[in-house]
């Protein structure tokens, strides 16, 4: 019969009670009050910052904006169509940032700078706040050098200097897609980083609201046959489908 030692019994203890060591985490959560049209408000996250990114239960990320006394608006950055009433939200700790690499040039990625062109994951070491604060006009470099956009009757008329922001504004079929995709073809071979976004129009950077997946995998193509993309991003709002 084997005879057991209390020192041994007490030795044990006492390593078992030093190994021991019991992190406290705590998770600002919520619950969800409402969810519609790209919007959800959220009951509970007291802790949480404006801007701050959110998690809900079901994998969808939102960036906490409205924070009034007894709920917070949550702007969706998915469709949000398996968010119910009642499911749970944790808040991150990470005000709404996004990574910045040069690997993103020739890449489609939607509004959190997450691949969907199907060509796997983007590296990057960095990162930067969605909401930076601009640099003070003495410290910006001034706009000297024209942008040619290869449309004789816009450069005849209209100097465009790089660097500026220029707005397209027009009626729906007036073009407003063909000269902004021109203007970024017109940059191949001009040390020039162009940003196509799906969802508004601002100039060398592309913005175009409800464009349509096939619309946009129709720009890229373009950009690729004619190797645009090389110096070029492409952005999509995120409810916007997949283009792999």
């Amino acid at each position: 019969m084997v005879t057991i030692r209390a020192d041994e019994i007490s030795n044990i203890i006492r390593e078992r009670i030093e190994q021991y060591n019991r992190e406290i985490k705590i998770v600002n959560t919520g619950t969800v009050l409402q969810v519609g049209d790209g919007i959800a408000r959220i009951h509970g996250l007291d802790e949480v910052m404006a801007g701050e990114l959110v998690e809900f239960e079901e994998g969808t990320i939102g960036i906490a904006l409205n924070l009034e006394s007894n709920n917070v608006g949550v702007v969706l950055m998915g469709d949000g169509l398996m968010i119910q009433e009642g499911s749970s939200v944790k808040a991150t700790g990470r005000i709404a940032q996004i990574p910045v690499s040069e690997a993103y040039l020739g890449r489609v990625i939607n509004a959190l700078a997450k691949p969907i062109d199907g060509r796997g994951e983007i590296s990057a070491s960095e990162s930067r706040l969605i909401e930076s604060p601009a640099p003070g006009i003495i410290s910006r470099r001034s706009v000297y050098e024209p942008l040619q956009t290869g449309l004789i009757a816009i450069d005849s008329m209209i100097p465009i200097g790089r660097g500026q922001r220029e707005l397209i504004i027009g009626d729906r079929q007036t073009g407003k897609t063909a000269v902004a995709t021109d203007t970024i073809l017109n940059q191949q071979g001009q040390n020039v980083v162009c940003v196509y976004i799906a969802i508004s129009n601002v100039g060398c950077v592309y913005i175009a609201i409800g464009q349509k997946a096939s619309s946009v995998a129709q720009v890229v193509t373009t950009f690729q046959e004619r190797g645009a993309m090389e110096y070029t991003i492409v952005v999509v709002e995120q409810r916007i489908l997949s283009l792999h």
